[in-house]
């Protein structure tokens, strides 16, 4: 390799950096191909932090009250951490969160819907793999947190069932 190259690529790797920063992303994975045994592959990520953001959640609920009672009801019934929440449906891997099976057709789930044991609840592509997340248990749908389309990491919170 040389200088040239070498410099080239610390450069593209601080422009994924910026991406990854500008975009609040975790992880930016790419490979770049020089020629037939000539390439580059770069993994970019960083740990977002676990204590400021429970720290902010928890003080919304402590201010709703003051400036809404009638809002603060459904606030007090959720837990502040979503992944925390015992009918919480977690990511088993990262991926993209697709709510059907296909572009146009019904969403798998609802917010109310009664979901059996093993129905799928959403499907994560993960390397052009679409893997069916099925309900871990019977119940009804209380809260869908991720939105069609959204890239998830692993462990996220996708679906809350009660």
């Amino acid at each position: 390799m040389s200088k040239d190259n070498h410099e080239a690529d610390v450069a593209f790797i601080k422009a994924l950096a910026e991406l990854l920063r500008e975009n609040d992303l975790t992880e930016l994975q790419v490979k770049r191909e020089y020629g037939e045994e000539d390439s580059l592959n770069v993994r970019v990520s960083r740990m977002q932090p676990q204590a400021p953001v429970a720290a902010t959640v928890a003080a919304a609920p402590a201010a709703a009250p003051a400036a809404a009672p009638a809002a603060a009801a459904p606030a007090a019934e959720l837990p502040e951490d979503p992944a925390a929440h015992p009918g919480a449906v977690t990511s088993p891997m990262v991926g993209t969160v697709y709510m059907q099976p296909e572009p146009g057709a019904p969403s798998f789930i609802s917010v109310g819907a009664q979901v059996k044991e093993g129905d799928t609840l959403v499907i994560v592509e993960a390397m052009k793999t679409m893997n069916h997340i099925p309900a871990p248990r019977a119940g009804t749908v209380k809260r869908i947190l991720v939105e069609d389309g959204a890239p998830v990491e692993y462990g996220a919170p996708l679906v809350i069932l009660e």
